[in-house]
């Protein structure tokens, strides 16, 4: 598909009205960043603390906001209560974020905080350098640490800051080697998340590489501050009061679930340009979003932004067509104009202008990611659409779109389901793998119909809009 991005004018003030609108953060560079020639050059340093690519100017802004992120995110996100600890994943380029987190943390009574800290280019290096026959390898220490931590009954959170395009041009089978291997040996703790045993999060955070993969047209002393505050709108972070805004939000959300699980639908059917899908729903399986209550009776949010509602699939009761409405950033490698034939609930037929042979070998190599583990709903008008702005990582994008996921299902999208043993969930029709890949399906142009047991299909969205009311 064309990225919506590039289409649009290049001219700087209307690139920056259109596609970030009343941004403030991006406003603010946009007034203060007169050109390129005029405030930037080569050698320009940023101001001591901030982060790179962020203006002596907009520091303090940008800590504000951060400040308010990082509020979000613990009173809300991961709703973390007095004496536990909180370990952070994350890239070394967040570490503004982390500290703010790390303050807010404290603030709420936690006991402890750590950070396990990331490097892409660490990552992209080993690609380019390393022995061609070690991609199968990776270190037990990550798995180790972060079930501590778990084990504990302690929070997690993960912040996600990837460059879409860090591995392109590396070889696929390579990328798929590792990811397989890491996936393999984070088993464990996968498994702890998918039965949400302890309060956890996942949220994004604007980095230099991922700011030019978003907004390429723009000088690179604006990039970054523009991807912040396009994180920031949709995290609903510019509402005068975040925290109420958040938990109104997450009401409608549980609205919408109690709506649907009221109607029992045996399946859903998917209609749009290239896509013809019939998905079975198993007996038993409950509507959610992202706010759950865990093992350690502590209601969080899995991932932030949040727009969608999610159910399980029945993992062999797919058919038909599906074709992705938005490219796919996965292992650091984009997929593009890509499609699935489905049949008895397995992919049978990859399409792809781009990337092709990495959905392959996910499919082939990968148990279980060939069957459906999540179908979800998004509308249309959520403020991840409405931004304009396609952000090349599934995290955010999938909330701009009703979306499907290959691999892994969630035990809790099933009645029951985190205290059954693995065979018993797949008795019931859920998916098990080491993997999870959620891809776009929904636009303006999607239908969606409820089955009913009788066969009797009913509207649940049409042109990309709730039917129905709460």
């Amino acid at each position: 598909m064309d990225n919506p991005i590039a289409v649009r004018s290049r001219s700087r003030r209307e690139f920056l009205t259109r596609s970030v609108p009343t941004g403030a953060l991006c406003a603010f560079v946009a007034g203060s960043v007169a050109s390129a020639e005029e405030k930037s050059s080569p050698s320009a340093e940023p101001a001591a603390g901030a982060s790179a690519g962020v203006s002596e100017q907009t520091a303090p802004k940008l800590e504000q906001m951060l400040h308010r992120y990082a509020d979000v995110v613990v009173k809300v996100g991961l709703n973390l209560r007095a004496g536990q600890r909180l370990l952070i994943v994350a890239p070394l380029e967040t570490a503004p974020l982390v500290r703010q987190v790390t303050i807010s943390a404290y603030r709420a009574g936690a006991r402890l905080v750590d950070a396990v800290w990331g490097d892409q280019q660490m990552n992209l290096l080993r690609f380019q350098h390393a022995p061609r026959d070690s991609f199968r390898e990776f270190p037990d220490w990550p798995a180790k640490a972060t079930l501590e931590y778990l084990d504990r009954g302690d929070a997690f959170l993960h912040i996600m800051a990837e460059d879409p395009d860090l591995l392109s041009g590396q070889d696929p089978q390579l990328v798929a080697a590792s990811a397989q291997a890491m996936m393999e040996k984070l088993g464990p703790v996968i498994d702890r998340m998918a039965r949400n045993s302890t309060n956890w999060l996942v949220i994004g955070a604007a980095v230099e590489g991922w700011a030019a993969k978003v907004f390429p047209h723009l000088v690179p002393a604006q990039r970054q501050m523009c991807l912040w505050d396009a994180i920031f709108q949709v995290c609903r972070l510019n509402n005068p009061e975040p925290v109420s805004a958040w938990r109104d939000h997450l009401a409608e959300l549980q609205a919408r679930c109690d709506y649907l699980d009221r109607r029992h639908y045996a399946g859903l059917k998917y209609a749009a340009p290239g896509t013809d899908l019939t998905v079975g729903l198993p007996d038993g399986h409950v509507w959610r979003n992202a706010r759950v209550t865990t093992g350690n009776g502590i209601a969080c949010v899995l991932n932030m932004p949040t727009e969608e509602v999610f159910t399980l699939p029945h993992k062999d009761r797919a058919e038909g067509v599906v074709r992705a409405s938005k490219p796919l950033s996965y292992q650091g490698m984009m997929i593009e104009n890509f499609a699935f034939r489905l049949s008895q609930g397995r992919v049978v037929e990859v399409t792809a202008s781009k990337g092709k042979e990495l959905l392959q070998n996910l499919i082939a190599h990968v148990e279980g990611a060939s069957r459906l583990g999540e179908v979800a709903l998004v509308p249309n008008s959520s403020p991840v659409s409405q931004s304009g702005v396609l952000f090349y990582n599934a995290l955010i994008d999938e909330n701009a779109a009703s979306h499907i996921a290959l691999g892994f299902a969630p035990k809790f999208t099933l009645r029951g389901g985190e205290t059954m043993s693995s065979e018993e969930f797949a008795a019931a029709g859920g998916n098990q793998s080491d993997e999870h890949v959620d891809f776009m399906v929904g636009s303006d142009r999607m239908a969606v119909d409820g089955v009913l047991a009788n066969g009797i299909a009913e509207p649940i969205m049409r042109d990309g809009e709730w039917s129905f009311r709460v």
